[in-house]
């Protein structure tokens, strides 16, 4: 049987806006739509952030769980992931929703540059929001900018702040990070099955990056992220539609590694997550 392969589609972000891209969903309604196309294009996992009503990042917990609540209802089964990540966002702020106790959230484990931010994730934080991880009983997805994030993750685990089987990202072509180098996520691949070898990775490309991550990501048995988040087009001439063509796109290069896009089922087996509500 073809491998069921986990499609994230991170909606939003906290960058794009609909200036880029009209079809980036920036209130709830929008969100929980886009969601919903998505999820019946194929979308397993949700990546969620939410915005103020001037387009910027947002730590409004009644905004996720007003995108939650809807998304629940509409796409019943899929895996709700929030972010914790820091652009727009104080230090403070980025558990505010965690209590609300998505089935995810994202949880970056060390500092990386990024074009014209320092993305700040001192020890302490890391620490905090670990810990409201474990309290709450949401699985982390350990994002991984830099090779160090992979080994700070196995210290944390050693510590007991973060339980296996991890699940990690890989996020690949962002500036001054991570460039997308098929040697190099060959060998984070290598380092995680022999640091982890329980663990489950995802592979993320940034802008054109992103098709090209779809597909190493098929091909060496990881699973795909995509999304207006990270990318907003669908070729060099073409603004994407909406997430659930993005979707669409990840499912076609699926095909040609003979994957196919898992069920939420099947997503919540895979990432060791308690079966849906």
């Amino acid at each position: 049987m073809s491998r069921p392969v986990i499609i994230t589609v991170a909606i939003t972000g906290s960058v794009p806006r609909k200036k880029d891209n009209p079809a980036v969903p920036i209130s709830p309604a929008e969100q929980i739509e886009s969601t919903h196309e998505a999820f019946e294009a194929g979308a397993s996992l949700l990546h969620i952030h939410v915005r103020d009503a001037d387009e910027s990042s947002s730590s409004n917990a009644t905004k996720f769980a007003e995108v939650q609540a809807g998304v629940k209802t509409h796409c019943p089964g899929i895996i709700i992931q929030f972010s914790t990540g820091a652009r727009g966002r104080d230090a403070e702020q980025r558990a505010s929703a965690l209590h609300l106790r998505p089935d995810m959230a994202s949880l970056c484990t060390g500092t990386v540059n990024f074009p014209n931010i320092i993305y700040m994730n001192p020890v302490d934080l890391i620490e905090s929001l670990a810990t409201a991880m474990i309290e709450y009983e949401i699985k982390p997805e350990i994002e991984v900018f830099d090779l160090s994030m992979l080994y700070a993750a196995q210290n944390f685990m050693e510590r007991g702040l973060l339980k296996a089987p991890l699940h990690v990202q890989f996020v690949m072509g962002i500036k001054n990070a991570m460039p997308a180098r098929r040697e190099a996520l060959e060998f984070m691949v290598r380092e995680l099955n022999g640091l982890m070898p329980d663990a489950t990775w995802t592979g993320a490309g940034i802008g054109r990056e992103q098709l090209v991550l779809n597909r190493w990501s098929a091909e060496l048995g990881g699973h795909i992220r995509t999304g207006l988040e990270d990318n907003v087009r669908r070729d060099r001439d073409h603004l994407a539609r909406n997430n659930a063509e993005l979707v669409e796109l990840a499912i076609e290069v699926c095909h040609e590694y003979d994957c196919r896009p898992a069920t939420p089922a099947e997503a919540r087996e895979v990432l060791s997550l308690p079966p849906a509500a």
